[in-house]
């Protein structure tokens, strides 16, 4: 029915709905039911706009449904993945940042519905001037806010509140659910973000009592039908400041090649189907890491204590062990439950340190060295092997944000990755592939991580860009594979075009999900795979580890088809969860980088131009801050740009700006709560 509508408005982009019932012909009262369900899902999918007398397809040509971002007291720009308009304000709808809305694209783009709102809480300062007290907004919101409830507080200083918004009107109405604190005590920024983001950060009564009830060492009765292993030598491999520990691995050399261990940590042991614990952990999805903080999927004495893989105590767990050969080929596998003994917690740092020969480390780590060193040989093989399939490296840049102890950002620096560091990323994608084929060729209910084939269209941008910088390439977007993207970004000499070339690559992937059917990896060059190693902080491995325990290790009498309805939905939540905890960081991460250069203003930079659009250039600096160059201030000359090769052309002068340049810059501006730096362009030369 759906499909059959929505041709109809291909053909037509308009039609009475008296028309549709002559096309669709139902046949009874139920047949126009199912018209009218459908319709209702084609709005709610935001594919049809329905004014109750005609039906209009949302084409991307007269109509488009996008997001809004407020630009000024005048104006908003509603955006999507294909278009971006300027809209003029409507006195009648009140419109706010993030609000999913519907627009009019011809003659002129006008607002004509507002799906619904993507703003629910505000953040600010109470100020107490005179024995009065005003709410000043983090973020100008253009309108005027009124709190309902201020009379239920006694504010005696500037104290930081979050706000709920209860009506969407002028002045904006809006009540206090939660303060903070002073705004300069540490941390109150980053809370203050994430409560207005609702974040779920707190653990109830009947969670803490749970947690409580579950032993803190591993009991005898529990090693039942586990094979004990903790007589083989395991390390733990993970960052400086890691205090919950997923992963340990043991590695034996033998004739066949290698034997490669891969515990993880148990959680499904603990965290029982359907619990509190399990019921609170499936509505975050995930941990959640910002710059000063964990959110934790898991309260902390479970996270930090029994289901970590602490060293020198007992620990539940799952265990892959692989058989690889000397040229790092699979063989076989075998996955089962197990207890294991962790001997050492080791560091990326120092394990870095170690296999380059540092005699301290080497002193320090001299029980498990000939293990790490062994893991090494073993880790090269596995990662030739994964470029020779066409694993795809975007070697992309991760801030590092370093701040005192009253929270402010002191510098900002690229986290340096050395081979320890992929050392255990090739160890897990070997135990994930294992997983994801055992739970596919054996029909298990599973949920799967999944990175479909790239839309051709935005393959072409790759093309286009390369074009620009004179990049030669060999591939078309409509049959890329992932070896095929691989082998054109190995070929780049240019440094700067490398690294926008790269972007640009990455940027036109799909965005990797979790789903209930095995889709393949495209960016991993993966036929099947799944999460299996991070059950402390993904939910979705949680999952896997169940269906482990339920088909493989303990054959529940369960059945397959409801497994596989319940993982679609908790996939799709899951998936969302993982988009919110990145947005999440990422907000937290442009703060940071802000408020870092608020007193740099004025100050001069080099940087990489990463972006271009018709409004100004994205300039990035070495250290990651980024900031816009808008393009009325290029005063000498007007600029025209060319989206096809996302370039801006002077008019006059004919100068070029396009991705990979690098330039100087000066910051003119920062807006710090809405995470923005503005640069200006510096030197003359540039413009000749």
């Amino acid at each position: 029915m759906k499909e059959k509508i929505i041709q109809y408005l291909e053909e037509k982009k308009e039609c009475k709905i008296r028309d549709l019932e002559k096309i669709v012909r139902p046949k009874s009262s139920k047949e126009f039911t199912e018209m009218v369900k459908s319709l209702n899902e084609l709005e709610d999918e935001k594919l049809i706009y329905n004014d109750h007398t005609s039906l209009y397809l949302i084409d991307d040509i007269h109509f488009m449904a996008g997001s809004a971002k407020d630009i000024s007291r005048y104006e908003i720009a509603v955006f999507n993945e294909n278009n971006k308009v300027y809209v003029p304000k409507n006195k009648k709808m009140k419109i706010f940042d993030k609000d999913e809305v519907l627009v009019r694209l011809k003659p002129e783009p006008s607002l004509i519905k507002v799906f619904n709102h993507g703003l629910t809480n505000i953040t600010g300062v109470m100020i107490v001037k005179k024995k009065k007290t005003f709410f000043y907004s983090d973020l100008d919101l253009h309108c005027s806010i009124r709190v309902v409830n201020e009379k239920e507080f006694s504010f005696k200083k500037r104290t930081k509140v979050v706000c709920q918004i209860v009506k969407y009107a002028d002045p904006l109405e809006v009540r206090i659910i939660q303060v903070l604190g002073h705004p300069d005590d540490a941390g109150v920024d980053i809370s203050a973000m994430l409560t207005s983001n609702q974040v779920r950060q707190v653990f109830n009564g009947k969670i803490v009592k749970e947690c409580k009830r579950i032993p803190a060492k591993v009991q005898k009765d529990e090693l039942e039908n586990r094979k004990d292993i903790r007589g083989l030598l395991t390390v733990t491999i993970d960052g400086d400041d890691a205090k919950d520990f997923d992963d340990a691995i043991s590695i034996v050399k033998n004739e066949k090649g290698y034997v490669l261990y891969v515990h993880i940590a148990d959680v499904s042991h603990y965290v029982k189907e359907n619990s509190a614990l399990d019921q609170e952990a499936y509505l975050r999805g995930n941990s959640i890491y910002v710059c000063d903080r964990v959110v934790p999927m898991l309260p902390f004495d479970l996270s930090n204590g029994i289901c970590s893989l602490n060293p020198n105590v007992d620990r539940l767990t799952i265990t892959c062990a692989m058989q690889v050969d000397e040229k790092g080929n699979l063989l076989t596998y075998n996955i089962f439950p197990s207890v294991i003994h962790s001997d050492k917690r080791c560091t990326y740092k120092k394990v870095n340190a170690c296999l380059d020969g540092d005699k301290a480390i080497l002193q320090e780590y001299s029980e498990v060295k000939e293990l790490l060193f062994t893991l090494e040989s073993l880790a090269k093989l596995l990662k030739k092997q994964s470029h020779n399939r066409g694993c795809i490296d975007f070697n992309t840049k991760e801030a590092k944000i370093i701040m005192d102890k009253n929270g402010y950002p002191v510098d900002v620096n690229v986290l340096e990755r050395g081979f320890a560091e992929q050392m255990i990323e090739e160890c897990m994608i070997l135990a994930n592939v294992c997983v994801a084929h055992h739970m596919h060729v054996n029909k298990i209910p599973s949920m799967y991580r999944v990175h479909e084939n790239p839309d051709p269209k935005k393959v072409a941008t790759i093309c286009t860009v390369a074009n620009s910088l004179r990049i030669p390439f060999d591939f078309y977007p409509d049959e890329v594979n992932a070896s095929q993207i691989q082998k054109f970004l190995e070929s780049i000499q240019d440094e700067n075009a490398y690294e926008v070339l790269s972007m640009v690559s990455l940027r036109s992937m799909q965005k990797a999900r979790y789903d209930a059917h095995c889709l393949g990896h495209f960016g991993l060059a993966l036929e099947e795979y799944c999460h299996f190693t991070s059950p402390i902080r993904r939910y979705s491995d949680l999952v896997v580890h169940r269906m482990l325990h339920a088909y493989c290790f303990k054959e529940q009498k369960r059945t397959p088809s409801n497994d596989e309805k319940k993982i679609e939905k908790q996939a799709f939540h899951i998936s969302e969860k993982e988009r919110d905890a990145i947005m999440m960081e990422r907000m937290v991460n442009d703060y940071k980088k802000a408020q870092y250069m608020e007193k740099r203003v004025g100050q001069v930079f080099e940087g990489t131009i990463v972006g271009v659009m018709s409004f100004g250039f994205f300039v990035e600096m070495d250290n990651t801050v980024e900031g816009l160059v808008p393009v009325h201030t290029l005063s000498n000359d007007f600029y025209d740009y060319d989206e096809d090769t996302m370039t801006l052309k002077g008019q006059t002068h004919g100068k070029v700006f396009q991705m990979g340049m690098r330039v100087r810059v000066v910051c003119t501006d920062v807006q710090r709560e809405k995470g923005q730096v503005t640069f200006s362009l510096l030197e003359r030369r540039n413009y000749d």
